[in-house]
């Protein structure tokens, strides 16, 4: 994504860059400190730290700064050690939030177009997935046998210096030791007395300490006992509170429900048999045998009805085909003519004359039995 450059940055200077000082080399930094010339002291200037504004130095008594958690319990943060690192915060707060105001926000794309990571600079890259590779070949010489690796001598350093001692110029021990001892033995004695005595203090701070903790904790637990006897007092008052409004809510409900049953009783009197009077007009109240003739007996006394007349039509449609067949028949022997070169063939025609007469007779048989039957249905 491209940044939105300013319009300053843009224009272009009308007056070339200049160096308020020419530019130069650094020279090499020694390893080791230079040693100390007196000619060279005289020259430079020597340049002292100010120790009072060093946060490395400690203020105050180190000793008291130490035990300071311990006097406390350690529980307690030390208050200016607390703002400091507010105050630290707060500038680091207005710091990012100065920096997010002042640095340029690229604005979002318009539609139909998209923020795309693009080269500006001057020689662009050709980035691609897979790396090109190229075959490369050498011809060495034959390998030759290593030298003698020689003997580690280390530089030289420092310069060498003699230094020719008189007699007499070197000091007596015995005698110079003595006050250096004195003083040594003075500062530790004192050291010690110091310690002492601020042992002696820090025991007085302790025994204090235990005395007003003591205290107040007797003062926390008579308050924690009248606390709770307060609230004792407070959760009896509610709770009889509470219960003379259940007693209260039951004799308002009991008088309601006296009440109700009363008119309920006085507006059920006429009700009951009027109702029952009403379903037993509309049918809700029913004899079973009459309901289990009505539902189970008619059906199937007609369904058997039904099947009966079946069977007499069915009968009398076969009775008329057959009646029919044998009307056709006798037909069509009576409409041909007689044969003259036969005789006996006048002898022999009764016979379906004869069968015809057993066919009516059948016929009038069948018919007598379902005659009588349908007489009988």
């Amino acid at each position: 994504m491209v940044p939105i450059r300013t319009p300053e940055l843009t224009v272009p200077p009308a007056v070339p860059y200049s160096y308020c000082s020419q530019p130069r080399s650094l020279l090499a930094r020694p390893k080791y400190r230079a040693p100390c010339d007196a000619a060279a002291t005289e020259k430079e200037p020597v340049r002292y730290g100010n120790i009072m504004i060093d946060p490395r130095v400690v203020r105050g008594n180190a000793l008291s700064l130490r035990l300071l958690p311990q006097v406390w319990g350690g529980t307690e943060p030390d208050p200016l050690e607390v703002k400091r690192k507010r105050d630290a915060q707060k500038r680091v707060l207005a710091r990012k939030q100065t920096k997010e105001q002042i640095q340029p926000v690229t604005p979002e794309p318009v539609e139909g177009r998209q923020h795309v990571h693009v080269q500006t600079e001057l020689y662009l890259e050709e980035i691609s997935d897979r790396i090109i590779e190229v075959d490369g070949e050498c011809q060495t010489d034959e390998f030759l046998d290593r030298p003698p690796t020689p003997f580690f001598i280390p530089a030289k350093t420092g310069k060498d210096i003699a230094t020719q001692i008189e007699e007499g110029e070197l000091f007596d021990f015995d005698i110079e030791v003595k006050p250096i001892l004195e003083v040594l033995i003075g500062k530790t004695v004192e050291q010690a007395l110091l310690e002492v005595m601020e042992e002696e203090e820090l025991a007085q701070l302790w025994s204090h300490q235990r005395a007003y903790a003591e205290l107040r904790n007797a003062e926390f637990a008579e308050l924690q006992r009248l606390e709770e006897q307060d609230r004792r007092i407070r959760e009896e008052k509610e709770r009889r509170r509470l219960e003379h409004l259940e007693k209260l809510r039951k004799q308002k409900e009991t008088a309601e429900k006296i009440a109700a049953r009363a008119f309920a009783q006085r507006y059920l009197a006429d009700l009951i048999p009027s109702v029952f009077n009403n379903l037993h007009e509309s049918g809700y109240f029913y004899d079973p045998i009459e309901r289990d003739i009505e539902t189970e007996f008619l059906p199937w006394l007609m369904s058997q009805v039904e099947e009966t007349l079946q069977r007499k039509v069915l009968g009398r449609t076969m009775l008329d085909s057959l009646i029919r067949a044998v009307v056709e028949k006798r037909l069509d022997a009576f409409s041909q003519p007689p044969l003259s070169d036969q005789t006996e063939a006048p002898a022999e025609e009764p016979r379906p004359t004869d069968a015809a007469p057993q066919v009516s007779g059948e016929s009038d048989a069948a018919d007598q039995p379902v005659a009588e039957k349908e007489e009988t249905d």
